[in-house]
């Protein structure tokens, strides 16, 4: 008798906790998705249409410009590569177009470009100039851009289609330390994802032992810190998780099989709620795939991927 009532209270906990899941998985979605595009450019021509779609970038280009990969970047970029097509279906092919975007082309292509030590300030701003130019985004003319983090993406919508320009900083020298290695990687990670899902930022004012999701960030006061600083990667390993959790790995099937128009619309939430049991069991698989390792964490706490 003990043994059966053990039993019937294991699955109602275990029943319990997947509907705690669940719960949490679509408030995120939710507050990660349902959103209205929001342009941090002053000046930008705001008649230019938005079709926010996850797949848009599915078979897409990365083009790297700027410094060749470092080998943690090297890493990151060809399991994400491996993930995608995965996920998605669609390779994504990756090719080096030397110091300027201008040698990318255009169509359906991000703009990857790595650097290390100071921001190349002059280069961001050459590379708008030339994506303003060739997508027709309605960008001020002859305006000149600045780094505001190690790291950041944005995807600029145009008359001649879109356009998606990320800058990362990677590591300077060869061999790094645990902490600048999981910082590295955490870092190039999450522009690569929200990029290509179109996910976006999540306050979490509560501390807890760990994250549910990339896109979660916790609020640190990290302005006078250099980011080259072992003070500054610390302090953002344990503002964010370090690797995808198990919540964007399921995220990522989700974009990838909805049949919504845009991403942002309710009819993609509804499509997640009909079809949770299905994405769950894929993100499981795929987080348990040896492959994506490099870039997954299925306990998702802060500077986990931190190793002694």
């Amino acid at each position: 008798m003990r043994r059966i009532v053990l039993a019937v209270l294991l699955t109602l906990l275990g029943a319990g906790s997947a509907l705690a899941d669940r719960a949490t998985f679509l408030n995120l979605a939710q507050r990660g998705w349902n959103y209205e595009l929001r342009s941090t450019m002053v000046g930008r021509d705001l008649s230019i249409p938005v079709h926010i779609n996850g797949r848009t970038l599915s078979g897409a280009t990365i083009c790297l410009v700027g410094e060749r990969p470092h080998p943690i970047s090297h890493e990151v970029i060809e399991t994400f590569l491996a993930l995608e097509r995965a996920v998605f279906g669609k390779p994504v092919t990756l090719r080096y177009a030397g110091a300027e975007a201008r040698g990318c082309g255009t169509g359906r292509t991000v703009v990857l470009r790595l650097y290390s030590g100071h921001p190349p300030n002059r280069a961001l701003s050459a590379d708008l100039a030339w994506m303003n130019a060739a997508y027709d985004l309605g960008l001020p003319a002859r305006r000149d851009y600045a780094a505001t983090s190690p790291a950041m993406a944005q995807t600029f919508f145009g008359r001649r289609g879109q356009g998606t320009h990320i800058m990362v900083q990677q590591a300077a020298l060869p061999k790094v330390g645990a902490l600048e290695a999981a910082y590295y990687r955490s870092i190039l990670i999450e522009e690569l994802f929200q990029s290509f899902t179109f996910g976006m930022d999540i306050l979490r004012f509560e501390r807890g032992p760990g994250f549910v999701s990339k896109l979660q960030e916790t609020p640190t006061r990290m302005d006078r810190l250099p980011w080259t600083s072992r003070a500054f990667m610390r302090a953002l390993l344990q503002s964010n998780p370090g690797a995808l959790c198990e919540f964007d790995i399921f995220m990522m099937h989700a974009v990838a099989r909805s049949p919504a128009e845009q991403t942002v619309e309710p009819v993609f939430l509804e499509f997640i709620d009909a079809e949770y049991d299905q994405l769950a069991a894929l993100a499981g698989e795929t987080m348990a795939d040896p492959r994506f390792a490099a870039i997954t964490d299925r306990d998702c706490r802060e500077g986990s991927l931190v190793r002694p």
